[in-house]
């Protein structure tokens, strides 16, 4: 089938805000979305999935200069760098086909031209902002909007905001935006809509405040200097211009939009069933075909965040009891729309509940009796007995129509359900039948004994393909050991009885889901957890020895401490900072440096150096810099990085090191 053919389905979940450590809540959306796209892409649809990070905004250059960095060095590090986003994604067998940064050039291009083309038809114009404004959230709000004072989306303390900005008209579409929500299907759940109108439209919708004086780290407004683009239009464009929208780096626009659905978390509800909408509507774009606000994973009944340090690592629990496991636990177990509230002990359960016991003990037993009995390849005469087989044939056969009639409505928890009724009823049947009594007389039962093995096998498979979406790897060797074919794992297959070969050969391989001890797991899992929250010392690669120099000329080199008077990038030079020292002779020295990617200048400011003082002056890029900062550079994780060297500030300029 060619592509033009097939059905297109466009999903997205929304776009990381890399900021904070990342945890088993970040992956919840993430996950599902995959599930979704990987369900879609075995009913025979042409799909693109889209993830990627939101880089811009006054919390990463904060964050940054905290740090010493860049913001670009920042976000890279958070992106790209070890245990990072693409990291995660790559552990939790993510399959996204297209990756977007709003720091990509294409991107950053389209915004400027978005913005104004608003601009330009007259929904955004030039006014002051006064109001509060919550960093972490990236969210403005009104006084009565507040939460006892706080945001009213994550409790935390707001500030005080007064700028120059440009705004969007937000307030020219709430009737338009209000119809779209009370009488469309847009916004799912239901519950979300009531929040939506009640709590934000009707109070009255208020112009909104897309852009920035205060702060530099965003896609600048081409036309007014000093203004940057807010957040959310820079992010929520974020969906079009991954397929070409205002670039030419993509040519998929016509192809994929509008997106079929949107999967963002409850506290960016207003931003993607209000604003985005009616961004859309400014431009006279289509708009998304649904926006479906889930649930948050819950810790001690509170929303997992770093600064309430109620974390929990997905890289260990992946690692202790697989990333099949806890991809299936996030979505077995938590109705997709409402809240859930997570707990190890949970976790464990549901995996020896379900997979262990239910499915896990399906396989190995079935697979066992017909290596046992038959030396692992069925014969071909079979008996069927109408009363005890007409059950769980007519179950299974039907269970492709139920579970798709569920993962239509998004519904992961209540498809993966009507799955373990089948898994539950098998082993039922295997009790009812008792094929160890069948087995003790082959030649008398042996055709009776196929019969009941071959349901058991095929009503297997036709489980493991439609839990392939939930867990891809463990699925796969689920049906290697079946020995299903490439066409018993389609589709059209999960909804044929009997697709499987009537002298199918089966392996008894590995136990895919072993039981798993609670108490010792929670034990061992404590301890890695709290190894992991201890400041590990990080594997390095040195760079090679030098060789030896004697004493005397080694002497030679006058090390001095130095102190930062002014520290600024050099024009048209992407790697050095001009310093500007005081190095206790009374005249300012200037040196400068190649550290530009991993040093934010004014984070230098105040600081105390070292110096080398006594080397001939050098002339770079027409500057002239006289003498060489120390620095150490190592390798950690294959990335090169670079530390000044930082004294105590009591010690005072000029300072000789000996």
């Amino acid at each position: 089938m060619d592509r033009t053919d097939k059905k297109k389905f466009y999903i997205t979940t929304p776009i990381y805000y890399p900021s904070d450590k990342l945890h088993i809540g970040h992956t919840y959306c993430t996950v599902a979305t995959d599930a979704m796209a990987r369900y879609k892409r075995l009913t025979g649809c042409d799909v693109m999935f889209l993830t990627g990070t939101d880089e811009h905004g006054q919390k990463i250059e904060d964050k940054a200069k905290e740090a010493g960095v860049t913001p670009q060095a920042f976000v890279d590090a958070i992106v790209d760098g070890p245990r990072g986003v693409r990291d995660l994604w790559q552990l939790m067998n993510i399959s996204n086909d297209r990756f977007i940064r709003t720091t990509d050039d294409y991107h950053v291009a389209a915004i400027q031209k978005i913005f104004k083309a608003m601009y330009d038809k007259g929904d955004i114009y030039k006014g002051k902002y006064v109001g509060k404004y919550c960093k972490p959230c990236e969210s403005f709000w009104t006084e009565s909007q507040l939460k006892d004072g706080k945001c009213p989306d994550c409790g935390r303390e707001v500030q005080d905001a007064e700028e120059e900005a440009y705004f969007f008209r937000l307030s020219k579409y709430a009737s338009r935006v209000q119809d779209l929500l009370e009488n469309t299907d847009f916004l799912e759940p239901r519950s979300r809509v009531h929040e939506m109108v009640n709590n934000f439209i009707k109070p009255g919708l208020e112009d909104l405040c897309v852009s920035r004086t205060s702060f530099s780290w965003g896609v600048p407004v081409d036309f007014d200097q000093g203004h940057v683009v807010y957040v959310w239009i820079d992010a929520l464009f974020n969906y079009m211009t991954a397929l070409g929208y205002q670039n030419d780096k993509y040519n998929e626009l016509d192809h994929y939009w509008p997106a079929d659905v949107h999967f963002v978390g409850k506290e960016i509800v207003r931003f993607h069933s209000i604003i985005w909408p009616a961004m859309l509507m400014s431009l006279e774009l289509p708009l998304p075909k649904k926006v479906y606000g889930h649930g948050w994973l819950l810790l001690d009944g509170g929303k997992m965040s770093k600064s309430k340090g109620n974390v929990v690592d997905p890289y260990l629990l992946a690692e202790k009891f697989g990333v099949d496991a806890l991809r299936f636990f996030l979505l077995r177990t938590f109705p997709f729309g409402s809240d859930g509230n997570f707990s190890n002990e949970l976790l464990i359960q549901t995996i020896n509940v379900d997979l262990a016991n239910d499915l896990g003990n399906l396989l190995s037993r079935t697979t066992a009796m017909a290596g046992k009995y038959f030396g692992g390849t069925l014969p071909e005469e079979k008996l069927v007995d109408e009363a005890q087989d007409a059950e769980l044939i007519t179950l299974a056969a039907g269970l492709r129509d139920r579970y798709e009639a569920q993962m239509e409505k998004f519904q992961f928890q209540n498809a993966l359900a009507e799955v373990f009724k089948v898994i539950q009823r098998a082993n039922k049947y295997i009790d009812e039948t008792a094929p160890w009594v069948l087995g003790k007389d082959i030649d008398a039962n042996g055709s009776r004994l196929a019969a009941v093995l071959y349901n058991l096998l095929e009503t297997t498979r036709i489980c493991g393909v439609l839990l392939t979406p939930f867990m891809p790897e463990r699925m796969e060797k689920l049906l290697d050991q079946l020995g299903a074919c490439e066409n018993c794992r389609s589709w059209a297959a999960a909804g044929t009885w009997g697709s499987l070969s009537q002298t199918i050969t089966v392996t008894k391989g590995e136990n895919l889901f072993p039981r798993i001890d609670m108490d010792k797991a929670l034990e061992e899992l404590e301890a890695l957890q709290a190894a992991a929250a201890a400041p590990a010392q990080p594997e390095i690669e040195l760079e090679p020895w030098e060789e030896e120099v004697d004493f005397d000329t080694f002497a030679k080199s006058d090390f001095r401490v130095v102190k930062v008077k002014n520290c600024e990038p050099v024009k048209k030079s992407k790697k050095l900072l001009k310093f500007t020292l005081d190095d206790g002779s009374g005249t300012d020295r200037q040196i400068l440096s190649g550290i530009a990617m991993y040093y934010q200048p004014e984070a230098l400011l105040g600081k105390t150096l070292v110096a080398i003082v006594n080397l001939p002056p050098r002339k770079m890029m027409g500057l002239e810099s006289n003498g060489m900062l120390l620095s150490a550079i190592h390798k950690e994780a294959g990335e090169e990085r670079l530390n000044l060297l930082m004294l105590d500030d009591g010690i005072p300029a000029g300072a000789k090191l000996c």
